[in-house]
């Protein structure tokens, strides 16, 4: 773990802490998994403090609120410490259920910071574009093409003519159908893959509304679209797969999803009702 890491620095200041300062200190050194998944008052009662020096002993550490350290905190153990999603998992010797345990943690931790980072401004100038577009294209590759799909089929359900191909040439070609009021969902961990890029640059010169599924600031999709659905970094770009990352994307399609569908279901009902009845009667 890299010395700069928050919980390198709990450790190296703690004995400079006042005495309830390190009883919070001291559980977080032991129990970091669970910090993410805890309230204010959870840590007090774990640590046995109040609820007051669980926010000065996150000012002690240089973090402003508990909520930011929480954030911080998942980042670097999706990262590092958890060691499932790179290849220190080799030199692991972890029970498959402790891995199960720890695949887990990182999932919720990841999605837990993910609802930190959103901005509910920008989710809701996505709901608005997808209520009113006619086409939507969904593209990611690699592990954000599964994401990708996803959403194909969740907006297709809901009457929409939506699409997704991993083929970027065939892509390119509905793409140049795209017209003003259409949607272009981009989906990239890293906002760097030249694909979707080029795909989202093109779709913008199509006057089409891109929305990326992408990690914040410092992506160059984040920058490029029209609104962003920011997603913290819970992975290291050298990793065996995408755990964490998918799993924020897949949620980030399922709030699309059921936000759209909060606006067009009086709508979708009836067709629903009648597929169901269908796959119901084919089921016997």
């Amino acid at each position: 773990m890299r010395e700069t890491s928050i919980l390198k620095k709990i450790e190296r200041d703690r004995a400079d802490m006042s005495g309830a300062e390190q009883k919070v200190a001291s559980f977080i050194l032991d129990n970091a998994h669970l910090v993410p998944n805890m309230t204010t008052g959870d840590l007090s009662r774990k640590a046995d403090v109040s609820e007051a020096t669980v926010i000065r002993f996150c000012k002690t550490i240089g973090i402003g609120s508990y909520k930011s350290f929480k954030l911080t905190l998942v980042k670097e153990l999706s990262n590092t410490s958890i060691g499932v999603n790179d290849f220190s998992l080799l030199q692991s010797k972890d029970t498959p259920y402790e891995l199960f345990n720890k695949v887990t943690h990182v999932n919720r931790g990841a999605l837990e910071a993910a609802a930190s980072a959103l901005d509910k401004r920008e989710l809701n100038k996505a709901i608005e574009a997808l209520h009113g577009a006619g086409t939507i294209l969904f593209y990611g590759v690699g592990g954000s093409a599964a994401a990708a799909v996803d959403g194909h089929y969740k907006f297709a359900k809901l009457g929409f003519h939506a699409m997704m191909t991993p083929d970027f040439h065939f892509m390119l070609s509905i793409a140049s159908h795209l017209k003003k009021g259409d949607v272009f969902i981009a989906i990239s961990t890293s906002g760097k893959t030249k694909d979707v890029l080029e795909l989202a640059r093109f779709a913008k010169s199509r006057e089409a509304t891109v929305i990326a599924i992408t990690n914040l600031g410092k992506s160059p999709l984040y920058k490029e679209a029209d609104i962003t659905l920011g997603t913290p970094m819970v992975e290291h770009e050298n990793r065996i797969g995408s755990i964490a990352s998918k799993m924020v994307q897949m949620n980030m399609i399922d709030a699309l999803y059921i936000g759209t569908f909060h606006k067009v279901g009086a709508n979708v009902e009836e067709p629903y009702k009648k597929a169901s009845e269908t796959a119901a009667r084919l089921k016997r």
